[in-house]
């Protein structure tokens, strides 16, 4: 009888895992838990590690209702540890997959920019998803986006301290017929300095510039420096609050008439606007302050 050979079995080649590693930078949008894209989704539920900047700007909804959505914890990333240990975001990415969360498009803050960069210098494959933010949803006044100029920040003013480093930039913008975006300033985990000189870490209660605030502050500017950039009781500007979000409110009228609006809570912004066309006003008007004074082009409306 003919003995049967015996078939070796073939070892398995051991594969190695392909899988990259990569920091993946998301923006969530301007609304709530549910406004990030599926793709976004998606590479958060699939992240290691997931960090949420929370520096820049801030959602309308707490942190935990973010992780029960996730199904992920999530690091808070304050102003300290973006400025000082952003390390701690993307050098894990060198052999994890790790999220930072961005509220609005991960490309509009240049904070945002450096981790990017610092990140590629180490070597660290970056991924962008982008999302609405308030350069996009400024457009929802009707103003239309190619008429924008160069997008200014307003700081708070202080009791030593009154920058007018914005005012030029708004007087370049009109003088070009262009409107003028101003994001407006955040305080969060500030550090009480008087505490500090006495050996306490304390900070100070979160600030939100509000559309008045705004508006007294540019009166004050256009007082100061009187260049004529926009007249406090003619030219036509818009305030935004919250814009994304179901109770976003939207109020059209002069810095003077806006610095006596009601706009609630926090996040606002303005606009100031320049050369209007008359489509973009007829958008405007359902948000116009009744009997408010403003003036196009020299004339009353």
């Amino acid at each position: 009888k003919k003995k049967k050979k015996k078939k070796k079995k073939k070892k398995k080649k051991k594969t190695k895992n392909t899988e990259k590693m990569v920091l993946y930078i998301i923006g969530l949008g301007l609304g709530d838990e549910k406004d990030v894209t599926v793709r976004g989704y998606e590479l958060i539920k699939s992240a290691d590690l997931v960090f949420l900047e929370a520096y820049t700007s801030i959602l309308c909804i707490d942190k935990t209702k973010l992780e029960e959505y996730y199904g992920k914890s999530i690091t808070v990333a304050d102003r300290n540890f973006v400025e000082c240990e952003a390390d701690q975001i993307y050098l894990p990415a060198k052999t994890k997959k790790v999220a930072l969360l961005i509220v609005g498009d991960p490309v509009c803050a240049t904070t945002h920019t450096d981790i990017i960069i610092r990140a590629k210098e180490e070597g660290v494959p970056v991924e962008i998803v982008h999302n609405a933010s308030i350069m996009g949803a400024a457009g929802s006044c009707g103003l239309q986006l190619y008429n924008f100029g160069q997008t200014i920040s307003i700081p708070f003013f202080e009791e030593n301290w009154r920058p007018t480093s914005f005012y030029p930039k708004i007087k370049y913008n009109r003088g070009g017929g262009m409107h003028t975006l101003c994001l407006l300033d955040i305080k969060v985990k500030e550090p009480d300095f008087e505490a500090m000189a006495r050996g306490r870490t304390v900070f100070l209660p979160p600030r939100y510039m509000s559309v008045n605030t705004a508006a007294e502050q540019l009166i004050e500017a256009e007082e100061t420096l009187g260049e004529g950039a926009f007249s406090p009781t003619e030219t036509l500007c818009v305030g935004l609050a919250r814009l994304g979000q179901t109770d976003q409110v939207i109020i059209a009228g002069t810095l003077e008439e806006l610095k006596e609006q009601e706009f609630g809570n926090p996040l606002h912004s303005l606009i100031i606007c320049g050369d209007t066309h008359e489509l973009e006003l007829e958008m405007l008007k359902q948000f116009i302050v009744e009997g408010s004074k403003y003036k196009l082009d020299g004339k009353d409306t």
